[in-house]
């Protein structure tokens, strides 16, 4: 995994004035969780499987729930939308389908009301025929 993702300078100074101010203790470095947090949602990957070099994963969740939580990622964009000069709807798809691990399977759950009926040249047919 050599392609990370790194905010630049530029990025960073648009995105700053949408920070919560800190309290008590300062924030950990903030430029590496949000790049952590972009990375990984830009790749589909669990919290768990972040790279070391954006942190703790445990770190990278904390923040982007409690941002999440407070709307500070809606603010960014709405804010960073208003300062672009197009006036046409600017969209931001984050589609996210998970499937159950058996969504796939060819077979009926032990006790199910269904068989498999028609086979194919390959293997059995999918489809099931309720009984």
């Amino acid at each position: 995994m050599s392609d990370f993702f790194w905010l630049s300078d530029a990025q960073m100074a648009r995105l700053e004035p949408y920070f919560p101010k800190p309290h008590g203790r300062p924030r950990v470095d903030d430029r590496r969780v949000l790049s952590g947090i972009t990375f990984i949602n830009r790749n589909g990957l669990r919290w768990r499987d972040a790279p070391k070099e954006y942190g703790p994963h445990k770190t990278l969740y904390n923040r982007w729930k409690l941002w999440s939580d407070k709307g500070i990622f809606a603010q960014m964009m709405v804010g960073l939308a208003a300062d672009h000069s197009e006036k046409n709807t600017v969209m931001i798809d984050a589609t996210y389908l998970k499937a159950h691990r058996t969504a796939s399977s060819l077979g009926v759950k032990k006790g199910g009301r269904g068989r498999l009926i028609g086979r194919t040249k390959g293997g059995i047919n999918t489809k099931l025929h309720a009984i």
